[in-house]
């Protein structure tokens, strides 16, 4: 057996900031050489974010990332870490049996490739590229990319080490199904995985699965971050031959795992070289050998290893989207962010992820009493502020909405809309004047079922519970509640429960209306919001809803509402995913769509 320290950069780069992302890895590589490790790999894709789109398809930035690459090889060994071998994803193109500018004939323009490298010495050593490309949820990468048939073999310290790029461990066949034939003592997985409930399960078991399979330990770097609607959560594990969970790093923070591992030494005697194999799937895989380092270490002291221990599940949600919340202010160059606050609970939740978010001092409420609205309402509103220290205004609406009622005629649910829209003026115009973000307040039930005003109450720029159903709402302000005073990365330590009790408990209410109620319009949540799992994100059809138990004259209401509801969840904004099925790049419906479900 040999000795290896390797270390695993949970980072958390910006899609297009090549030189930011390029500073990230030398700065991460420092931490790791300072802690002895003797490789270092970073996520898929960290040297350009992920996912970059259609940037793929520019010349121009696939060219950009091909000269960073260069570059930070480069700049690794003038900064005195030539000696470490760094692996990181990058922005590539095949160059060879492909027309680098072919319109698609099967192929994407330019034969983009979602690559990782070595680096080492100063150059950049080996080159490889994903081969499985995922083209189901929130992935389309078949059509923007081409696939990669190389399974690198690189030796490092008398230890073989094999790399694969993260849809490559989810799917049979290609290189991890040739792993184990290729004699590799370790398998390092490269990873933009991002976040869903109940998936680290779901990522460990995969890891001890591919790891059994190899017949080698199996090391797995996930990315960290938000990205627009995408969050990623990090948990970068390390697994033994047999499965078994050797060291986790913590999840959504940037984090260096490092970790001590007794490989198997290579039987081989070290030879570069290129060997094409049969995978299962019908593909070739060529096994690209390397060699930097043939012998083996003498015996070092090892550090014991690190398993942080998993959050809980309103913990890992939240702190989703507290994350998902701070990077799209951050990395779109914003400093503070605005919202209406109700006195609701949807937007007393938002007011409270942002403040964990990017701290109280930054976030500005704004109070828009009209004629309907509660004394309590305005009441539990200032109380939130005040519990929070948050920024906050009172502008009453009541004279705007009858200056407009003076010049038009409206009635129902048309003067109900007029206010939702005069308030999001207001916070549009401040927005404007003050460079803030607008925070948007809608939950997935509303969105669902279209139970938001179009240009109103759905307008901003984030929606930080866009993806969260009403009752989780509910569960997640509680939560909240119960850590008070709990310093971490995604809490703000207030001194008293952030949210008032009277929010909490009071009956949902839109207030556009003498004594309205959620449950005039809707069904009672505990009812909608498993029916709207099914249908949304089970993709259940009419029948199948009835024989799970849903009332039919319900399931054939609720149907309508969603269905019909098509165009505004168009013009809604982002907002972090945490379900499985989010309504954004994971749900593309017609708008224009004449199929109904019926009996």
């Amino acid at each position: 057996m040999a000795q290896l320290r390797i270390a695993l950069a949970q980072v958390n780069p910006t899609v297009g900031d090549l030189e930011g992302n390029a500073g990230l890895i030398v700065e991460w590589s420092r931490r790791a050489a300072d802690a002895g490790a003797h490789l270092v790999a970073f996520p898929e894709m960290a040297l350009t974010g992920y996912p970059v789109e259609d940037l793929a398809l520019r010349t121009s930035f696939v060219e950009a990332s091909q000269r960073a690459l260069e570059r930070l090889a480069r700049r690794l060994a003038d900064e005195g870490l030539g000696d470490l071998p760094v692996i990181t994803g990058y922005l590539d193109r095949r160059t060879v049996g492909l027309p680098v500018r072919s319109s698609r004939s099967g192929q994407p323009a330019g034969a983009p490739l979602d690559a990782a490298a070595w680096l080492h010495g100063g150059e950049v050593l080996v080159r490889s590229a994903k081969h499985h490309l995922p083209n189901y949820g929130v992935f389309d990468e078949y059509r923007i990319f081409v696939r990669g048939d190389r399974l690198p073999v690189v030796r490092v310290h008398g230890v073989d080490v094999a790399t694969v790029i993260c849809e490559d461990l989810w799917q049979d066949g290609g290189p991890v199904s040739v792993t184990g034939g290729s004699g590799a003592g370790l398998l390092l997985a490269v990873n933009a995985s991002p976040y869903e409930r109940d998936k680290d399960d779901v990522r460990l078991d995969l890891c001890a699965e591919r790891a059994r399979e190899a017949g080698c330990a199996l090391a797995y770097v996930n990315m960290v971050g938000g990205q627009d609607e995408l969050v990623f959560d990090g948990d970068s594990v390390i697994v033994g031959p047999d499965g078994a969970l050797l060291a986790r790093a913590p999840k959504f923070t940037e984090h260096l795992l490092v970790a001590d591992l007794a490989l198997p030494a290579a039987g081989s005697p070290a030879e570069p070289g290129r060997t094409p194999v049969d995978a299962p799937d019908g593909t070739t895989i060529t096994i690209d050998r390397h060699v930097l380092s043939p012998g083996t270490l003498p015996a070092y002291p090892v550090e014991p290893q690190a398993v942080a221990e998993p959050l809980d599940d309103l913990a890992e949600v939240y702190a989703a989207l507290v994350l998902g919340t701070r990077d799209y202010v951050r990395k779109n160059g914003f400093r503070s962010v605005v919202l209406g606050l109700s006195g609701g609970i949807d937007s007393a939740l938002v007011a409270t992820i942002a403040s964990d978010a990017i701290g109280p001092e930054n976030v500005h409420a704004v109070l828009l009493p009209s004629r309907y609205s509660s004394e309590g309402s305005v009441v539990d509103a200032e109380d939130l502020v005040k519990r929070q220290g948050l920024n906050s205004r009172i502008v009453p609406i009541a004279d705007m909405v009858e200056a407009f009622e003076k010049h038009l005629d409206l009635h129902g649910l048309a003067d109900e809309n007029l206010q939702a829209r005069i308030r999001a003026n207001v916070w549009m115009a401040l927005s404007n004047e003050h460079g803030h973000l607008v925070l948007t307040g809608g939950n997935k039930s509303e969105l669902a079922t279209g139970y938001s005003t179009l240009y109103g109450d759905s307008a901003g720029g984030f929606g930080p519970i866009k993806d969260v159903f009403k009752l989780t709402v509910w569960e997640l302000a509680r939560w909240r509640n119960t850590q008070a005073g709990v310093v971490s990365p995604f809490l703000h330590p207030f001194a008293q429960e952030p949210i008032p009790e009277a929010i909490i408990v009071k009956e949902p209410s839109a207030e556009l209306r003498p004594g309205q109620r959620d449950r005039d319009t809707l069904p009672e949540y505990t009812v909608l919001d498993p029916l709207l799992t099914d249908y949304v994100e089970r993709d259940m059809g009419r029948d199948a809803l009835v024989a799970a138990g849903h009332d039919p004259s319900l399931v054939e209401r609720t149907i309508r509402l969603v269905d019909l509801a098509e165009y505004k969840r168009r013009q809604y904004p982002p907002g972090p995913k945490i379900t499985p099925k989010n309504f954004g790049r994971d749900r593309r419906l017609p708008i224009t769509n004449a199929w109904r479900e019926r009996t």
